[in-house]
C-alpha cells in the first residue's frame, strides 16, 4: 500500500469524519464547557439515574478508563453526583445534578446542527441509507474486536 492510498479506506475516513464531528460539536457548543462524550454521558446519567461506570461505559460503548476521565471531569464541573451504591458501596452510583440537566436542555437543540454538518451533502433517503449501513459496520465490529482499547498507546 502507497502513503496516499490511506485515504480512501475504511478506517481512515470513519476516523477522519468522527474527528470532524467532534470538532463540528466542539464549534456549535464553543460557548459551554462540554465534549461530545460528556454530552453522550450526561444523557445516560439523567436517563438511568443511578447507573455505575461498569453500566455506562457499556451504554456508550466506552472503555472503563475513559468513562472514569469523563465522570470526574463531569462531576467536578458540577455537571453530577457520585454516591455510594444502595447494594455495594464499592459501587458509585451516578445522578445528574440541575446544573447538568441545564446544560443538557441548552446544548441538547443544538445536535441537530451538529449533525446536518456532517451530513449536508447527503439527500434524506441517503442519510436513512447511509445511517444504516453505518449501524451495521457498527455493530459488526463490536461483535468482532474488544471494547477495552485502555492499554494501546495512542
Amino acid at each position: 500500500m502507497k502513503a496516499n492510498e490511506i485515504y480512501g479506506q475504511p478506517g481512515y475516513l470513519l476516523r477522519r469524519t468522527h474527528q470532524l464531528a467532534t470538532s463540528a460539536f466542539g464549534q456549535i457548543n464553543a460557548d459551554v464547557d462540554l465534549t461530545a462524550v460528556q454530552f453522550a454521558a450526561l444523557l445516560h446519567i439523567r436517563d438511568t439515574p443511578g447507573i455505575d461506570a461498569t453500566r455506562l461505559a457499556e451504554a456508550i460503548r466506552f472503555d472503563r478508563t475513559t468513562i472514569g476521565h469523563v465522570i470526574g471531569r463531569l462531576e467536578h464541573k458540577g455537571l453530577i453526583l457520585r454516591t455510594e451504591g444502595s447494594i455495594d458501596r464499592r459501587t458509585k452510583q451516578l445522578r445528574i445534578t440541575a446544573k447538568g440537566s441545564d446544560l443538557l436542555a441548552k446544548v441538547g437543540p443544538r445536535v441537530p446542527d451538529v449533525n446536518e454538518i456532517i451530513l449536508a451533502p447527503l439527500e434524506p433517503a441517503q442519510r436513512e441509507e447511509f445511517l444504516k449501513l453505518l449501524g451495521i459496520l457498527e455493530r459488526n465490529a463490536s461483535s468482532q474486536i474488544s471494547q477495552d482499547n485502555s492499554s494501546q498507546p495512542v
